[in-house]
């Protein structure tokens, strides 16, 4: 049963530091909610699915990958599009778009259960879900788990690179 569920980004860890802080934190299961399972960049290729996956297993986390929550290029692109206005590097975000929140939530939650999510999560006590952004709210991430904790409280704590 879960007591708490976590997020985390990838940009800002070193390999050791990123495993570290899940078992820090206790955290059972890691949810990749990436539209795609890599990261650009020799110094994050630890977390490439399959590299990802391997260090896992080794430490007794388990890897879920929940596609269905990761935004459709479209909705990317739209937050690609205010980021080239306001001139803010992906890395760099600290906040996602009007436009990205609305296009996520009307082209991707709108088509979920959030039931249908709980039951893939419940049976780990400290799901943790991942993406590639630094900040929580300059990634999907927060916005998926303020949807689930709409449907049951649950407390959330977002684990930090840096």
């Amino acid at each position: 049963m879960i007591d708490t569920l976590y997020t985390t980004g990838g940009y800002g860890y070193s390999q050791n530091t990123f495993f570290d802080r899940l078992e820090a934190n206790g955290v059972d299961a890691l949810v990749d909610i990436r539209q795609r399972r890599g990261m650009r960049g020799r110094q994050y290729s630890f977390l490439n699915s399959t590299a990802l996956q391997a260090e896992l297993l080794g430490r007794g986390i388990a890897y879920l990958y929940l596609k269905e929550l990761s935004p459709t290029t479209a909705v990317r692109d739209a937050q690609k599009r205010q980021d080239l206005s306001s001139g803010v590097a992906k890395r760099k975000r600290e906040i996602l778009s009007c436009e990205f929140i609305a296009a996520y939530s009307e082209n991707v939650l709108v088509n979920l259960n959030p039931e249908d999510v709980w039951a893939k999560i419940l049976s780990y006590k400290r799901p943790c879900f991942f993406c590639v952004e630094a900040a929580e709210r300059a990634c999907h991430r927060s916005l998926v788990t303020d949807w689930l904790t709409n449907y049951r409280q649950t407390p959330v704590i977002h684990i930090q690179g840096r």
